[in-house]
């Protein structure tokens, strides 16, 4: 199972990333738990520099902007 994060504090961007994670998790038929960070001190251990962020199995693969639906496809396969 595939475990996908969200970091951001709740913004109209952190949202639609994590929309786009999910429809992009579930397309593929993958296993996954999405989980939303939104505490400040447990997305400043992941060291992003900005929000949204996209965690996958704890290794942060995009930050600071929104990737595309093959960009999110390739980062949790």
């Amino acid at each position: 199972m595939k475990k996908l994060q969200i970091l951001g504090t709740g913004c109209s961007s952190c949202n639609k990333l994590a929309d786009m994670t999910q429809k992009a998790a579930m397309d593929m038929k993958l296993e996954f738990e999405l989980e939303k960070v939104t505490e400040i001190d447990r997305i400043m251990a992941f060291d992003v520099a900005s929000t949204p962020a996209l965690v996958v199995d704890g290794e942060v693969k995009v930050w600071g902007r929104i990737p595309t639906h093959d960009e999110i496809v390739e980062m949790i396969t």
